[in-house]
């Protein structure tokens, strides 16, 4: 979705300047005071499968993004980096990246967050206590997705690494300590960093003490000498060294999710909101407590600004959401362009009786069912391509109701609304079936990149260009509501028989496969 305001409208600055890192995109925006939107570029880089369940991306081609993104962003708004105040980094989070120090190479392709090769060491790690042995320091699950079984993982398969680590040769990050690190001279002084919340999501951090946990390290086998100095959000790491940017403050780094929950000001304990992208993530802040979850969720760090104590959340993360609509049209070919779907899933009334559950990588929350695959059932000779349309739109849907109840559950919160943000929420007919599924009003706001927004918002705090989080609040601007229309008996209805289809996906990989 593009907002109302676009380049030419924006004030004389200053600005802040915000870099995603995202999972199938690099893109760069510049924002106003305002939080509005003056300029944006953006580059896609390849997605690497060497086989089922692996994907991989070039680091070295991603850093080259960056810095294209960057330079297009600064030209398209017409300023130069005298009107640019900061620059704030997010980024996909878990995709683990090892680099040699010296030389400034990836020893091997970036491990992403959706890869699953390394199940059966997680299934290793966790022999007597199962997916919960690192639960209580960490606030995760021991699963594929996080980045410590990543590493590794590398440290095992990448010929002489271990010995090279353990030399001190060699530097493990998430791709915000990678960008920040070239960004900031790389191989000549670049600043080996992360922010608390990348950390959060490595299975490494010790959420008590936001420190690197020891204990696990040892238990998983990696040196502490690759390791990040974890930092605070919103702080000065350095300045960028080079390109369009030079001497520039790189000042706040924050995990995508983490950094949309900010940029939707949910600053508040119990305000929540869920992004929707390739695939969906669900946050509320539970204040300054971490919430143990018993219903399936995440505990994670929400953010951290300087030196005040850090804000926790909760996370429901659902695997496959948009990238469900791109597999319907590349792998398919039932649609030619992701806005299709909506067209062609408005054609009919309901599902025809389809349910389709997109366990492509296993199941996440609230499931954590790495064993389970794709399903798509209730079929007859009934139901047309625009019935699955329509199924396709409603997973995404159902799996939101799914995680909105195990975090009423957890936090004893009862979900008020629901501020949605990403590419997906242009789709009307998706957010309208949402409000209905959850029951509870969808509200999305002005600026829908409120992952790059929640950047520039963290590293503007850094540099006072924003006084506080209250000034922050008054940017928020509404563009759309939906409340529910659907009866409560055919929301319940559905709802059970979605139950019965996520059932139908489970088990269907054996141990050995898995």
């Amino acid at each position: 979705m593009t907002d109302a305001h676009t380049t030419g409208t924006h004030g004389t600055g200053p600005f802040i300047a915000a870099i995603d890192q995202g999972t199938t995109s690099s893109r760069c925006i510049v924002f106003d005071k305002d939080g509005r939107i003056v300029s944006v570029d953006q580059k896609e880089h390849e997605q690497i499968f060497p086989k089922p369940g692996w994907v991989e991306h070039d680091a070295t081609e991603i850093w080259e993004n960056v810095q294209e993104v960057v330079a297009g962003a600064i030209v398209k708004a017409g300023i130069t980096s005298a009107d640019v105040k900061a620059i704030g980094i997010t980024n996909q989070r878990e995709t683990t990246l090892m680099w040699d120090k010296n030389t400034g190479e990836p020893v091997h392709n970036a491990l992403v967050w959706q890869d699953t090769r390394t199940d059966a060491l997680c299934k290793e790690l966790g022999r007597n206590v199962g997916q919960d042995r690192f639960r209580r320091e960490t606030g995760l699950p021991l699963a594929s997705y996080f980045a410590g079984p990543k590493v590794r993982w590398l440290l095992d398969n990448v010929e002489g690494l271990r010995e090279r680590a353990e030399r001190g040769d060699i530097l493990f990050g998430t791709m915000d300590s990678w960008v920040i690190w070239n960004l900031t001279g790389g191989t000549d002084g670049g600043v080996h960093v992360t922010d608390v919340t990348n950390a959060s999501r490595t299975l490494l951090m010790n959420l008590h003490t936001m420190a690197w946990d020891d204990k696990i390290l040892s238990s998983i086998g990696i040196p502490a000498a690759v390791l990040p100095e974890i930092r605070s959000s919103a702080e000065v790491y350095g300045h960028a060294k080079g390109g369009i940017l030079d001497g520039i403050p790189v000042a706040s780094a924050l995990g995508d999710q983490q950094a949309a929950l900010f940029g939707q000001t949910c600053f508040a304990e119990g305000e929540a909101k869920s992004t929707y992208g390739t695939g969906t993530f669900m946050l509320m802040n539970t204040g300054g407590t971490p919430v143990n979850s018993y219903n399936g969720l995440l505990t994670t760090v929400g953010y951290q600004i300087g030196d005040k104590p850090p804000v926790y959340a909760l996370e429901g993360s659902i695997a496959v959401t948009g990238s469900l609509v791109q597999w319907m049209r590349d792998q398919m070919g039932l649609i030619k362009s992701a806005a299709e779907i909506e067209t062609l899933a408005s054609s009919v009334e309901d599902n025809g009786g389809a349910y389709f559950v997109p366990a492509f990588s296993g199941l996440f929350a609230p499931y954590w069912r790495p064993d389970a695959r794709g399903v798509i059932t209730g079929l007859t000779r009934y139901v047309t391509k625009a019935h699955i349309a329509r199924a396709v739109l409603e997973a995404t849907a159902w799996q939101t109701r799914e995680i909105s109840d195990a975090m009423t559950k957890d936090s004893g919160v009862e979900l008020t609304a629901l501020k949605v943000d990403g590419g997906m929420t242009s789709n009307n007919l998706l957010m309208q079936t949402l409000a209905d599924f959850l029951d509870a009003p969808v509200v999305r706001p002005m600026v829908a990149e409120t992952t790059c927004l929640g950047a520039a918002y963290a590293a503007g705090l850094a540099v006072g260009f924003w006084p506080d989080t209250d000034a922050l609040r008054a940017n928020w601007r509404r563009a759309a509501e939906w409340t529910p229309r659907m009866d409560a008996d055919t929301r319940a209805r559905e709802y059970k028989s979605w139950l019965k289809a996520v059932e139908r996906t489970m088990g269907w990989v054996e141990d050995e496969e898995s």
